[in-house]
């Protein structure tokens, strides 16, 4: 058990797998109580068996709707009366040239990484105001300091996380809420498989294949943020493969 993350209340959205399945089976080791959100109900409830009863909670969680969100949020407070963390994890990756015009994907990657965060902020932060206390941690990316051929919508959607959150550190002052930005490089998780042109996915691949970390680097970074004093407000984390030159 970790000071800091004992008996935390922490909502994680994009649970079921890759960096929020990691995170979420990190703070549970370290005590704290989970409302887990994904859309894949199934592996959630699988993973929230693991844990033992009492630990985690699944709610079917579409983060592209604020109602579901809103819900998992709800969840989170009818069963415990609180929300310490927001965890805003849920996000995909399907690059290609701006040249194909693959505007469903395009679009896709508004709902989920902006529109996803926006929906997470609104929902935890009444909670947390009234409270006077709590840490929004937002997931960006490399891509979100970086951008490549390919890579220009989900570059804009990850540099969107940023400014949205450091906007947020400077409003929420008065209620004492933290925040985190976590920008991760090349972490082994299924977020390669959200490419959908063939050539681009392959190039993907070979990248992750030759570069990627565990998804607990991840986790050991939201624990680190989220064990800090209460005085102490871990505003963003970066980190990469000591391999990784992008």
């Amino acid at each position: 058990m970790t000071p800091g993350i004992e008996g935390k209340i922490v909502v994680i959205t994009g649970a079921s797998s890759g960096l929020g399945e990691a995170a979420a089976r990190r703070l549970a080791k370290e005590g704290a109580k989970l409302v887990l959100g994904a859309r894949r109900l199934d592996r959630l409830e699988a993973l929230v068996a693991e844990f033992g009863a009492g630990v985690a909670t699944a709610v079917a969680t579409d983060v592209t709707r604020y109602e579901d969100v809103e819900r998992l949020v709800e969840t989170a407070m009818r069963l415990h009366g609180r929300i310490d963390v927001m965890l805003n994890n849920a996000g995909l990756m399907p690059q290609s040239p701006l040249e194909r015009r693959k505007l469903d994907d395009w679009n896709r990657m508004i709902d989920v990484n902006i529109k996803g965060v926006l929906h997470g902020i609104a929902a935890a932060l009444p909670h947390m105001q009234a409270q006077k206390s709590g840490q929004i941690i937002n997931v960006s990316s490399v891509a979100g300091h970086k951008v490549g051929p390919g890579g220009a919508v989900y570059s804009a959607t990850k540099s969107a996380v940023r400014v949205i959150s450091e906007g947020l550190r400077q409003e929420v002052k008065p209620w004492n809420i933290r925040t985190t930005i976590i920008s991760p490089g090349a972490v082994a998780t299924e977020l390669p498989a959200s490419v959908t042109e063939p050539d681009v996915a392959e190039a993907v691949r070979a990248r992750y294949d030759k570069w990627a970390i565990p998804a607990d680097s991840f986790a050991a970074m939201v624990a680190f943020a989220m064990s800090q004093p209460e005085e102490v407000d871990v505003n963003e984390i970066l980190f990469r493969p000591t391999r990784q030159d992008y």
